[in-house]
């Protein structure tokens, strides 16, 4: 019989049939149990105010209404900030158009949001700081930037025979997922309560929670069973929502249900850090850097929530593919009166890759070379040249072979000429291609998130195995892949295994689900769990059958040792009745990875994650819109656990990038309101925006080199940074109208009237 091993196998989402038959249970969906009140949130109207006086006598007097909360009813720590105090759950002083202020719990959520719009704030009006060149000109800072050196930048600029100055911005983005924030609390015995939050995060939600209250971490459980979408949005951005339903639940000794408006929730929250760069470089006569000085400035917000780490990694990933022998790097995290920015899918790491990456272009229009080549000799090579501004050697670099398989499979040389031949004949409409690498490291950069828990029990009836961790499901399938890994590892069907809820009462102190590591971490510890309960059977057959030196083979249902074969049920039945354990906890800490945030050196990654993509667009130089005409992406994910839905996360990303580059625009007035609070406001990618042929491919010769499991490799966050070669195709078809002489100025998101404005700039050029 041939052996099923439920890995490297395309199998569906574990969820997917209830996601589209609207039987998947999300927090909203929990059954309310009677006398469960409704929360509601009254929020700033001003950025930047001293609040003189709140009167909320109207708000409780308003039909329905039970309770209100303010500062003056929490006792412990008034502050969900994750790692530095800034982020008051109810402040003294308003900071950001938005912010939270006070809330109400009502019979209906209507009769709540109705009630916090009553109440009467007097304020004394502060001048807000909203941009990033405010920030830098006030010296508006949450934190200390870093300075980077690696080489003499300075010298090598000067020394160079060809040197380019410049500036860019990336923009910010919304999370927008289709799930919003809600948190639902049920008030248990002796003053604990059971949280539902959508998390991505349950310990620290756990912690928070604890904190404010002055309670033990043992008072308070905090379960997620899945999310709809989250990208970031989570990751800390939950903690308010979870403490104030809290701290509602507590105050009325009733179940508190806290969903959120969309237009409340985009107001309230925190989005993608978007970065200021300028740049000095220098370069020889065939295109290689020699030396890069940069200014990489990021809007944090009111806090630094995680905008330390978001930066740390803008950082890391200013080289993308490319050799940097000479760099000089000057970080500053600015401090505005906007909601605190946050996590977001590539967090950090897309950014700094887009500074080089504009860069690169720039320097290929002055040559007047192909970028592809430009980016060609730039790379990080095999045995020199690989050693990484923080000092981390590459050692498992595929680039080249991904970057030119690619070249050749998408005909980008031919299609190149054709897209120039194209535009020659067409005044006004104009077509653009462009080919851009990745290299996205793997791993928390902050040392001790890199570590995972599990617990695993088989039931002794029917031999069904529960898998618990602390992995969050936010669609991304890693329930799924961690399902398959069970399954291959016990030898029995997929449909034995099931993979519950996640809940700080099974497996403490977990990582939050980021950073791309989510079942890399999880599915180790999961399987070291299994691991642990095997070694319990393979004891126990030893001993009871007097057999010597054989861990045992599962395979098809069957467990085999040396001289003696049972069904995997009949064995699992066998040792209970034998009182051999069936249930273990694993954990797993990544190895190898050691960094110095002071000195910036180390090995902050256990491992890089490849890819490039060929994008070909079409603009009219008239409106300023542009249409996504194919695009190609070569990924490597190593030994993929689950191909299908790597593939599903290689094309998801790829199209939320060319919204975070193309369409969504977040903005603010000058008095710090937010104008981009809605989907009648904001824009998102449709599926009219979806390239018209998308060919996306998993490279074949993947294999992670380090002792990942099943040597696979993550496709979380890297292929939303394939998007990238979507935004240059558009620079490359504005830069065709002065026949690739001149480089357009032309800023993310590139929207119509930023194309436009190019093209105009552009035109004024001699």
């Amino acid at each position: 019989m041939k052996q099923e091993t439920f890995i490297n196998e395309r199998r569906p989402h574990e969820s997917g049939t209830k996601h589209v038959s609207g039987k998947a249970y999300y927090t909203d969906d929990i059954p309310e149990p009677p006398g469960t009140l409704c929360g509601a949130i009254g929020w700033s109207k001003k950025a930047h105010a001293i609040i003189k006086k709140i009167n909320l006598d109207e708000v409780i007097k308003s039909e329905g209404v039970v309770t209100v909360v303010v500062a003056d009813d929490i006792v412990g720590r008034n502050d969900v900030g994750p790692v530095y105090d800034g982020d008051p759950i109810f402040p003294k002083k308003a900071e950001y158009y938005g912010q939270p202020l006070y809330a109400v719990a009502a019979t209906t959520t209507e009769l709540a949001r109705k009630a916090v719009l009553k109440a009467k704030i007097s304020y004394e009006t502060l001048k807000p700081i909203i941009t990033i060149k405010e920030a830098l000109k006030k010296k508006s800072f949450v934190l200390k930037g870093k300075i980077i050196k690696k080489g003499e930048a300075l010298k090598a600029i000067e020394n160079s025979a060809h040197r380019l100055k410049g500036n860019f911005t990336t923009g910010s983005q919304e999370h927008f997922a289709l799930e919003g924030q809600v948190a639902f609390v049920i008030p248990q015995e002796d003053n604990d309560f059971k949280v539902f939050s959508k998390t991505q995060h349950p310990s620290e939600t756990q912690q928070i929670i604890a904190k404010m209250l002055n309670q033990k971490s043992n008072t308070i459980t905090v379960e997620t069973r899945r999310l709809g979408g989250s990208f970031g949005g989570t990751e800390t951005q939950s903690f308010i929502f979870a403490a104030i339903c809290t701290l509602l639940a507590k105050k009325t000794k009733r179940a508190v249900k806290l969903r959120m408006d969309r237009d409340d929730d985009i107001i309230i929250t925190g989005k993608r850090h978007d970065f200021y760069s300028e740049y000095e470089v220098g370069f020889d006569e065939l295109g290689v850097i020699k030396g890069l000085r940069l200014k990489l400035a990021s809007r944090c917000g009111i806090s630094p929530d995680l905008s330390e780490a978001i930066n740390d990694r803008a950082l890391l990933h200013i080289d993308n593919a490319y050799y940097l022998e000479n760099v000089l790097v000057e970080n500053y995290l600015c401090k505005t009166n906007t909601a605190s920015n946050t996590a977001f899918r590539g967090f950090g790491g897309n950014q700094g890759m887009m500074a080089i990456e504009n860069i690169i272009d720039h320097i290929s229009i002055s040559l007047k070379k192909d970028p592809a080549e430009i980016r060609r000799r730039n790379f990080y090579q095999k045995k020199k040249k690989n050693i990484t501004h923080y000092n981390m050697k590459i050692e498992d670099n595929v680039i080249q072979e991904i970057f030119d398989q690619l070249i050749k499979s998408s005909n980008y040389k031919s299609r190149q000429l054709s897209v120039k031949k194209f535009n020659s004949e067409s005044k006004y409409i104009k077509k653009g291609i462009a080919l851009t690498p990745v290299k996205f490291g793997i791993s928390f950069t902050t040392w001790h998130l890199n570590q995972a828990g599990a617990l695993v029990h088989i039931y002794c009836n029917d031999g069904t195995v529960e898998v618990n961790t602390g992995a969050i499901e936010m669609g991304q399938g890693t329930y799924t892949k961690i399902a398959q890994l069970a399954a291959h590892a016990f030898g029995i069907p997929f449909n034995k295994i099931k993979v519950s809820a996640t809940r700080t009462d099974k497996v403490p102190n977990t990582s939050g689900s980021a950073a791309s590591s989510t079942t890399d971490l999880n599915g180790a510890a999961a399987l070291n769990a299994i691991s642990k309960i095997k070694m319990n059977l393979a004891t126990y057959v030893k001993r009871k059958y007097k057999i010597k030196n054989s861990e045992g083979i599962y395979e098809n249902g069957m467990v085999k040792f040396k001289g003696k074969s049972f069904k995997f049920n009949k064995l699992i039945k066998e040792a209970y009745l034998n009182r051999v354990s069936l249930s273990s906890s694993g954990f797993y800490a990544t190895p190898k990875i050691h960094f110095d945030r002071k000195t910036f050196k180390g090995r902050p990654f256990l491992y890089f994650c490849y890819s490039a993509a060929v994008t070909e667009v079409m603009i009219d130089t008239l409106t300023g819109e542009n249409k996504i005409l194919r695009a190609d992406i070569l990924h490597d994910a190593g030994k993929a656990i689950n191909p299908a839905i790597e593939m599903g996360q290689i094309e998801g990303g790829y199209v939320q990038g060319a919204g975070w580059l193309g369409c969504e625009e977040v903005n603010w007035k000058s008095n710090g309101q937010i104008t981009t609070h809605s989907p009648s406001t904001y824009k998102i990618p449709a599926v009219s925006d979806m390239p018209e042929q998308f060919n996306a491919e998993i490279f074949k010769k993947g294999k992670n080199i380090e002792n990942v499991i099943n040597k696979s490799k993550t496709t979380g966050e890297p292929p939303l940074m394939n998007s990238m070669s979507y935004f240059f195709a558009i620079k490359n078809a504005i830069a065709s109208m002065k026949n690739y002489t001149s480089n357009p100025n032309l800023d993310a998101p590139a929207t119509p009237e930023k194309i436009l404005m190019s093209i105009k700039d552009l035109k004024s050029k001699i």
